[in-house]
């Protein structure tokens, strides 16, 4: 992607090597302007405008890294290419940490220099035209969690009034829900947000190690054991520890944690005496646990002291508008992290998007959005740019999305006629869907103007 017309600012005392740049930078298309001074170059800089400035890091009166800093309270900043005859370590990181975009030394080979004239601005212009999408797309950001629909409001306005109780936390969600954002949120709205957050995954450790683990061990607890550690209940001390999918902790050790979280003593594997601890307890699961205390598989007692306070993660399929606004942002970020234009979504694909049921919630979201950026050489993405499941699947069984007539529609002495039977049908996706008309149109094939005509039809009757 070429930057025509771009406006150059140069910055440099050296009057020959100025007047070489500024040739270089016009034969390519560019408008370029040499200054002898920062002082010099901010005194126009106003009226110029420039997109990039080009400037060396030694200059008489105000050096180069006092221009950056200015330059990077300007909104939006320009971009800043600094270049410099002294290329030390030192000074590179100097002048990035400033603000500079890129760092180049003298003698400067010229092809190297435009062409890192010419990414400077691509990346430029894409940062900008991401950010304009970005307002329009823009989601509500809790703590990370991303989302604007009223299932996702309601559920951050939960984990405020939880984060103030200090007691365990038990999350429930399916895969790729973002639990872990959620017990992170919950640590950052708590009272212990300055103290350590830590997590561990039951399900990655092995069943041996995981005692050690939770609790430590002194030096020579057992084989290998050569230094005493202290385990993460002790490392977590004044803050939160979370445990990801809690179901697949051994009965053991359940035991062990119910008495940490009943009496905040833990004794390390080993050792002859107990710590005291104060941890805050949140623990995830994808699974049923009430299941698991019915197979025997998880101990009731532990059940019950962990979900005093429960917290729900919807799944994608569930929060409506936020399925677009999720897909724009991974489609920006995705684009500028490859220096790619950004993209939007047609019709079509996000049609199949929203009656699709994202068994894999936003973690598959993302990565389908990270395939479309991979393989689409347009503007808008299109459902050819989408995995096949997701082009091809209408929906779960059983669920809104496949939305089948029922036959009360049809009830009554009378035959309903076309047009009747069709604003029948309509309301009872409607209702289906909770009266969300992006989706309704969606399941119903159709545009959502399509969709608003015939309502308004329905309203207005026969004519």
């Amino acid at each position: 992607m070429n930057a025509p017309d771009a406006g150059v600012m140069v910055v440099e005392d050296d009057a020959a090597l100025a007047e070489l740049l500024v040739e270089e930078l016009e034969a390519e298309g560019y408008r370029a302007r040499a200054f002898g001074s920062a002082e010099a170059a901010l005194a126009e800089i106003d009226a110029l405008a420039p997109e990039l400035v080009v400037s060396d890091l030694q200059l008489p009166g105000a050096d180069g890294l006092a221009l950056v800093e200015t330059l990077r309270s300007r909104q939006p900043p320009p971009g800043v290419l600094m270049i410099s005859a002294f290329g030390t370590v030192d000074r590179a990181v100097a002048a990035l940490k400033a603000g500079a975009d890129n760092f180049l030394t003298k003698p400067l080979d010229m092809d190297h220099f435009l062409l890192s004239v010419k990414r400077l601005l691509d990346y430029r212009r894409l940062y900008q035209q991401a950010r304009a999408l970005e307002q329009t797309y823009n989601c509500s950001d809790f703590h990370g969690i991303e989302g604007r629909s009223p299932v996702m409001l309601g559920l951050f306005e939960r984990i405020r009034k939880i984060a103030g109780a200090g007691g365990p936390v038990l999350v429930s969600g399916e895969s790729g829900t973002g639990k872990d954002l959620v017990a992170r949120a919950i640590h950052a709205e708590s009272g212990r947000s300055d103290q350590p957050f830590l997590a561990v995954n039951c399900a990655g450790i092995p069943a041996d190690l995981l005692e050690s683990e939770f609790f430590g061990h002194a030096a020579g607890a057992f084989s290998g054991a050569e230094r005493a550690r202290p385990g993460l209940f002790r490392e977590a001390d004044g803050g939160t520890l979370f445990l990801d999918e809690i179901g697949e902790m051994p009965p053991a050790l359940q035991a062990k944690l119910l008495r940490a979280l009943q009496d905040g003593r833990v004794r390390p594997v080993g050792a002859d005496r107990e710590y005291q601890v104060d941890v805050r307890l949140v623990a995830a699961t994808n699974v049923n646990l009430l299941d698991k205390v019915a197979a025997g598989d998880f101990r009731e007692d532990l059940y019950f002291r962990l979900e005093a306070f429960q917290l729900s993660v919807p799944p994608l399929r569930e929060r409506g508008e936020d399925i677009e606004l999720l897909a724009m942002q991974f489609l920006l970020r995705f684009a500028l992290a490859r220096q790619r234009p950004a993209r939007t979504l047609s019709e079509q694909a996000l049609r199949r998007m929203r009656a699709y049921a994202w068994r894999g919630n936003v973690r598959e979201l993302r990565n389908a959005m990270e395939r479309a950026v991979t393989f689409c050489d347009r503007a808008e993405v299109g459902p050819e740019h989408l995995p096949e499941r997701i082009r091809t699947e209408s929906g779960r069984p059983g669920t809104e999305a496949s939305a089948p007539i029922p036959p009360a529609l049809l009830e009554g002495d009378v035959l309903p006629t076309l047009t009747e039977l069709r604003q029948r049908y309509i309301h009872h996706v409607l209702e289906r869907v909770g009266g969300n008309k992006r989706r309704a149109a969606a399941l119903l094939g159709v545009g959502r103007r399509t969709l608003y005509r015939w309502l308004e039809e329905g309203e207005s009757g026969p004519g």
